[in-house]
């Protein structure tokens, strides 16, 4: 991950949580934000948008090329102002399959800058961890990333 001339990263997760459930942290604006960001915006279908506020100050905006319910979601993403990487430059796949219980997901990220793998990939890190919690049922608290208008 995030060697010299790659533009992608992987990370998979064990959620403890149906896929059903975990599909609508990952879809649904209301759930959204319980593990990420402060405002979202999401139409779970093919041309669909994907706008998420992350920090009150970073957004996150892109399209949803396939979502199907509850098993795999393919988005593009960039962030809003940024010209290395503006919405719509890179894509977000994302595969839930059942698995003991609850749900492993894996998250592709590709078409990053390469200077860009590394720094996506803490925040994939730091994010599923929030979203694993969150899935389960219990409360991420806070986002310590958050910069303005946020709340647990």
């Amino acid at each position: 991950m995030g060697q010299k001339g790659e533009d992608r990263l992987e990370r998979e997760v064990w959620i403890n949580a149906k896929p059903d459930s975990v599909y609508l942290f990952l879809t649904q604006p209301d759930k959204m934000i319980r593990w990420m960001g402060v405002e979202a915006a999401a139409e779970a279908k093919p041309g669909g948008i994907y706008r998420v506020n992350i920090t009150g100050k970073e957004i996150a905006a892109g399209q949803f090329l396939q979502a199907t319910p509850y098993k795999h979601l393919v988005y593009t993403w960039g962030w809003e102002g940024e010209e290395a990487l503006p919405p719509g430059k890179s894509r977000v796949e994302i595969t839930l399959q059942e698995e003991r219980g609850g749900t492993r997901l894996r998250v592709v990220h590709s078409g990053l800058p390469p200077d860009q793998v590394a720094g996506h990939g803490e925040g994939w890190d730091h994010y599923l961890e929030r979203l694993s919690i969150a899935a389960a049922g219990g409360d991420a608290g806070p986002d310590s990333w958050c910069e303005v208008g946020c709340s647990s």
